[in-house]
């Protein structure tokens, strides 16, 4: 470790708060090679006024120890449109960065590691959506956040897991192209009466959970409550308890305390949660997402100090992106 990041009495006594908070999930002998981290990070965010915004995805040691914003695709979509600072560091993948450059234009945007992608992102284009569009013409174009800048420039309205079925309905049409998650895609249909047309994108997380993987779960553990995510497998879904967004997730662990629960997401969410319901019990089986997992406390002071990886983008593309997700967002005010 550099010298200028040892584990200090300043450095202890800085980080003390989100060491209890999280100590239960990290391995004691970790700690003092992560606290120095911290404690620089959240030092130099101060100084160069930045924002540091974290999916919940992250590790307990970034979305506790060094984000000032966290949560789903959407909370962090209407946070970017929110932030004072000058400078924003999105812990996310790269979609979530482009989205919060698009919602603050004026703003510098950074992501610690260029090659976090998605592979919902990476499946389509907006040219793709361009060719649709001719194929389907008048057919409003309604996209997962979980997609490039151009794909949203192309889109009519975004939306997340969170309000995918509020978001098609309210267009008030028989027909949507819902783009680029499949099982979500099948999801929604699932919830509206509108004809979906959808395409063949899949999150490499989700996509390899079984309904064989949740059968045996529950012969190992009776009573167990399992809640999946929209993006795993119709079949996935049909064995749960419950399926919804990450934030319907968390509130249903929240709101619920289930004895036993096993999420069917991405492995870091069951760490988060479970630091803010210590009395639930979670069963742990999960899928990492090696992009989310490239985002490291590494990289972020690397971000900090160096002022690495600019997020940029065209402001033709930032402008007529932003409308569809400006479009989202009203809709859920509508509440």
């Amino acid at each position: 470790m550099n010298r200028q990041l040892s584990f200090t009495d300043e450095v202890k006594t800085s980080t003390s708060v989100i060491y209890n908070k999280i100590k239960n999930s990290i391995p004691d002998i970790e700690w003092p090679f992560i606290a120095p981290y911290i404690h620089e990070i959240n030092k130099l965010k101060k100084q160069t006024n930045t924002v540091i915004l974290a999916h919940n995805y992250q590790t307990p040691q970034i979305f506790y120890g060094v984000a000032d914003i966290a949560g789903d695709s959407l909370a962090l979509a209407i946070e970017a449109s929110k932030v004072k600072e000058d400078n924003i560091i999105m812990c996310g993948v790269h979609f979530m960065a482009e989205t919060a450059k698009i919602m603050s234009p004026n703003k510098k945007v950074y992501l610690p590691n260029l090659k976090a992608g998605c592979s919902l992102a990476a499946s389509i284009t907006g040219q793709d959506i361009v060719n649709l569009k001719k194929k389907y013409p008048g057919v409003p174009v309604v996209s997962y956040v979980n997609t490039s800048a151009d794909v949203k420039a192309e889109t009519d309205v975004c939306c997340t897991s969170a309000n995918a079925v509020k978001v098609v309905e309210s267009l008030g049409v028989d027909k949507v192209l819902f783009l680029p998650d499949e099982y979500l895609a099948k999801y929604v249909a699932s919830k509206t009466k509108v004809e979906i047309i959808s395409w063949h994108g899949k999150c490499e997380v989700h996509e390899k959970f079984s309904e064989k993987e949740i059968i045996e779960l529950r012969k190992n553990y009776p009573g167990l409550t399992i809640i999946a995510h929209p993006e795993c497998p119709p079949e996935v879904i049909k064995a749960s308890d419950f399926a919804g967004s990450t934030s319907h997730m968390v509130n249903y662990v929240r709101d619920k305390k289930p004895k036993n629960v096993f999420l069917v997401t991405e492995c870091s969410m069951s760490d988060n949660i479970q630091i803010e319901n210590p009395d639930v019990n979670f069963i742990k089986p999960c899928n990492i997402c090696p992009h989310m997992k490239s985002i490291s406390l590494s990289n972020i002071l690397d971000c900090l100090q160096n002022k690495k990886n600019e997020i940029l983008i065209d402001s033709n593309i930032t402008e007529r992106a932003r409308g569809s997700i400006e479009k989202m967002i009203a809709i859920g005010r509508q509440d």
